[in-house]
C-alpha cells in the first residue's frame, strides 16, 4: 500500500529550488509507492506545526509554472535548526508522520538540511517506523559536498546564481568604462561568507582577462594596504578597476565588529542585514586617502536578487535541478534510505552529467573548501581551471519565461491543507 510524502525546504533560496520541487513532485505522480505528497509549510517548521499543503492535487499547470518559479514562495523555506537536545521536536515529527501515513521524508537544503533528513529518517526508524530519509541538494553558494567532487559535482542553484554574476559583471563593466573619470573604482559584494564559488564566477564575464577586475575570496584574507596598492596599481595601467569581493572577506584593518553583525538561528552571520557590510567599508577606507586617479570609489552590495532572479537563470541548471528532483522521488520509491540525490560529472572534456546518490551521513559530515590550487598566486584572481569547470553550469541561451499582461506567470499554490489531526504545538525553540 503506498505511503505519503512529505517535501520541506530549508536555508536561503535558489532561483531553481521549485524545479527541484517540481520534479518530485510530478515523478511522484506516476509511482505506486508513493501516495499522496505533502510539502512543509516553511519547511520543518511547518512539519512541526502540522501545517502541511497538499501538492498532488494542485493543478498540473501550476506545478509545471514551478520551473520558472524562483525563490521559496510556493512552500517557503525557514532557518530552523534540529538540535539533538530537541526531543520534543522529534516526538512531535514521529506524531505528524503516524497521523499522516508517512513513508518518505525529501528535505531540500544544504549541509545543515541533510543533516537534518538524516537525523529525522533515523530517529523515525529507530522508533519503528518505515520512513525513508532523502536529501535534495540546494545551495547557491556550491558548498555542499566534498572538495574532490565525489558526493556531489556541484549543486542546484550555483549555475543560475554564477550566470547572474557573469552578466551582472559584464553590464557593470560597460558603466564602469562610461563612468569611471568621476567613479574610477567599482567595488560589488558578492554572497559568500566563507567560500568563493560565488565572486569567482565574475571571472566568467572575462574568461580572457580584458577587464580591469579583481577578485577577493574568502578564503584569503587581505590587508587593507595591500588591497588599496593592488587596485592604484590597476587604476595606473587602465584608469579604473572594478573589484569583487566576497560578503564574508577579511580584510586586516576593517573588521567588523561584532555589535554589527546580525546572526540566524544557525549561528550563520547574515552579512546583507548586518549594519555594515564588507564592500562599503572596503570602499570607505578607499575614499579616505587619494586613488592614484582622480574620482572615487563606489559601492554595490547585490542583494537576495543573486538567488530569485529567474530571467538570469541558468538552462543547464534549471534541468540539472528537476532531474535531481526527480532523482530523489525514484530513490525514495527505491526504499533506498540514507542518501542523497546528486549530480555527478561524467565527461569533463564534453560536459555531460549522470544522477547519483550520495550517503547522508557522508554529506552531513563533509564541508567543502574552494580548491586553493585555483586561486592565483597574486590571490585577485582565479585560475583556467576553475573556468573550465564553472563555465558549463551557466549554459548559453536565456530563459524562456512565461509573461501575461506584461508580468512573469509564477506558480501560485492552492491552500490545500490536510486535515490537523493533532493539537497545536510550538516548536521547541521558538518558546
Amino acid at each position: 500500500m503506498a505511503k505519503n510524502m512529505i517535501v520541506a525546504q530549508s536555508g536561503g533560496p535558489s532561483p531553481v529550488i521549485n524545479n527541484t520541487l517540481r520534479g518530485i513532485v510530478e515523478t511522484a505522480r506516476e509511482l505506486s509507492e508513493i501516495g499522496t505528497v505533502y510539502g512543509g509549510w516553511h519547511g520543518i517548521e511547518g512539519v512541526l506545526k502540522e501545517e502541511l499543503i497538499n501538492l498532488t492535487d494542485q493543478c498540473p499547470e501550476e506545478i509545471a509554472l514551478l520551473r520558472t518559479t524562483p525563490a521559496a514562495g510556493s512552500i517557503g523555506t525557514c532557518r530552523y535548526k534540529l538540535k539533538d537536545h530537541q526531543n520534543e521536536d522529534f516526538d512531535r515529527i514521529m506524531e505528524i508522520f503516524k497521523a499522516h501515513d508517512i513513508g518518505y521524508f525529501v528535505y531540500i537544503g544544504g549541509n545543515d538540511s541533510m543533516d537534518t533528513a538524516n537525523k529525522v529518517a533515523n530517529v523515525a526508524r529507530e522508533r519503528g517506523l518505515d520512513v525513508v530519509g532523502i536529501g535534495g541538494p540546494k545551495t547557491i553558494d556550491n558548498d555542499v559536498g566534498d572538495s574532490e567532487f565525489k558526493l556531489i559535482d556541484h549543486t542546484p542553484g550555483y549555475g543560475s546564481t554564477a550566470r547572474y554574476w557573469s552578466n551582472y559583471v559584464q553590464m557593470s563593466n560597460e558603466e564602469n568604462n562610461g563612468s569611471c573619470p568621476a567613479d574610477p573604482v567599482l567595488v560589488m559584494q558578492a554572497m559568500g561568507r566563507k567560500i568563493g564559488y560565488i565572486p569567482a564566477a565574475a571571472r566568467l564575464a572575462d574568461p580572457h582577462r580584458e577587464m580591469p577586475l579583481q577578485i577577493y575570496l574568502a578564503e584569503r584574507k587581505v590587508n587593507i594596504e595591500e588591497v588599496r596598492e593592488n587596485i592604484n596599481k590597476t587604476l595606473k595601467e587602465h584608469g579604473r578597476a572594478m573589484v569583487v569581493v566576497s560578503e564574508g572577506l577579511e580584510i586586516d584593518g576593517l573588521e567588523i565588529p561584532e555589535e554589527f553583525v546580525v546572526r540566524d538561528s544557525f549561528g550563520h552571520a547574515m552579512l546583507s542585514s548586518s549594519k555594515i557590510t564588507v564592500g562599503q567599508m572596503l570602499v570607505n577606507a578607499l575614499n579616505e586617502k587619494p586613488l592614484a586617479v582622480k574620482g572615487k570609489a563606489r559601492c554595490n552590495v547585490s542583494g537576495t536578487h543573486q538567488r530569485n532572479d529567474i530571467v538570469h537563470a541558468s538552462n543547464v541548471d534549471l534541468a540539472e535541478s528537476y532531474y535531481v528532483g526527480q532523482k530523489a522521488a525514484l530513490l525514495a520509491a527505491n526504499g533506498e534510505h540514507g542518501y542523497m540525490a546528486s549530480i555527478l560529472r561524467a565527461d569533463r572534456e564534453n560536459y555531460t552529467v549522470e544522477y547519483g546518490k550520495a550517503p547522508l551521513s557522508e554529506v552531513a559530515n563533509s564541508e567543502r573548501h574552494f580548491p586553493q590550487e585555483w586561486i592565483t598566486p597574486c590571490g585577485t584572481d582565479v585560475t583556467d581551471d576553475f573556468i573550465k569547470y564553472a563555465r558549463p553550469l551557466i549554459g548559453d541561451n536565456w530563459v524562456s519565461v512565461p509573461v501575461i499582461d506584461g508580468r512573469i506567470r509564477l506558480a501560485r499554490m492552492k491552500p490545500i491543507f490536510a486535515d490537523q489531526k493533532l493539537d497545536k504545538y510550538v516548536p521547541q525553540a521558538d518558546r
